[in-house]
């Protein structure tokens, strides 16, 4: 029962990462609607919290205040911090290298495992892995064009979003034992919506609410970001972690671009080169050796 458990928990780690890969797309065109980085990220999590309630047990709180404060830290790393920065890194540079820089959230999740974690060892696999799937992933984003604008300011918003998801990923492993996935993830979305409410004085909202429901557009795309990248990934991610542990779910996340690619050339029009396909293969073996060295 046991194996056929991990066996699920790998398959749903690659369908909520591929779905996760193609909310890239999502948000790149609600921006374009002129919804800002904020309102977009508390729209988001605003209806996923309405529609965890559904489901979440009535406790309110968690057992120790220390519990309590990794749920807020979870809420900003997982939420306020790494939606804001990745989104308005996009505004000041180029979507490759957000895309590029931000997918390497599993390289420094190693990394802080390594300082952090008592007991973790970075085997051979593991960095192999690491590596193969980087340079697959790097493919699939410039997709046979390899230039790098540089752009200092977007390119930390972006390493900023990165690094935070690394934390996230340590972070969640620390509470998974003793809450549901789904309590964690209501805790995750009602700190994140708090702690993005200071943001707003610096960018004041500006979007109504009835131009937002008089675009189809708009509406399509928050409701997929909110009802299936929030509410439905974000508890069936709560659950990898704690079968597969922070760093074999982790691995994963090199899979996003794989998603973004497609999502680009189905929606965009953008042509996918056999630079991005061998790419791909390169970050399916990647991941696959990262997670053959059973590293938690």
């Amino acid at each position: 029962m046991r194996r056929h458990t991990s066996v699920l928990a790998h398959i749903v780690a690659v369908c909520v990462v591929l779905v996760w890969g193609i909310t890239f797309i999502n948000t790149k065109l609600l921006l374009s609607s002129g919804l800002t980085p904020e309102e977009i990220f508390v729209m988001r999590f605003a209806i996923a919290y309405v529609c965890i309630w559904t489901i979440s047990p009535r406790q309110l709180w968690c057992h120790t205040w220390r519990d309590e404060l990794r749920m807020l830290l979870l809420g900003i790393t997982g939420g306020s911090l790494y939606f804001a920065a990745e989104n308005e890194a996009l505004r000041r540079t180029m979507a490759n290298n957000v895309s590029f820089i931000v997918c390497t959230a599993p390289l420094f999740t190693v990394l802080m495992a390594l300082v952090l974690l008592p007991g973790v060892r970075a085997t051979h696999r593991l960095l192999a892995g690491s590596l193969t799937a980087i340079a697959g992933m790097a493919a699939i984003i410039f997709n046979g064009h390899f230039v790098l604008h540089l752009s200092p300011r977007g390119d930390m918003l972006a390493l900023t979003a990165a690094l935070s998801w690394a934390a996230y990923s340590l972070l969640i492993r620390s509470v998974s034992a003793r809450y549901s996935a789904v309590f964690i993830s209501r805790k995750v979305f009602a700190y994140g919506l708090i702690t993005i409410v200071p943001l707003f004085a610096w960018r004041p909202w500006q979007t109504g609410i009835g131009s937002v429901l008089a675009s189809p557009t708009i509406v399509f795309n928050i409701l997929f970001l909110s009802l299936v990248a929030s509410f439905t990934c974000f508890v069936l991610w709560s659950w990898v972690v704690k079968e597969l542990g922070a760093l074999s779910s982790s691995n994963y996340i090199y899979l996003n671009p794989v998603a973004t690619c497609f999502a680009s050339a189905a929606v965009l029009g953008e042509p996918i080169t056999p630079i991005a396909v061998c790419g791909l293969a390169m970050v399916l073996l990647g991941v696959y050796l990262a997670n053959s060295s059973h590293s938690r």
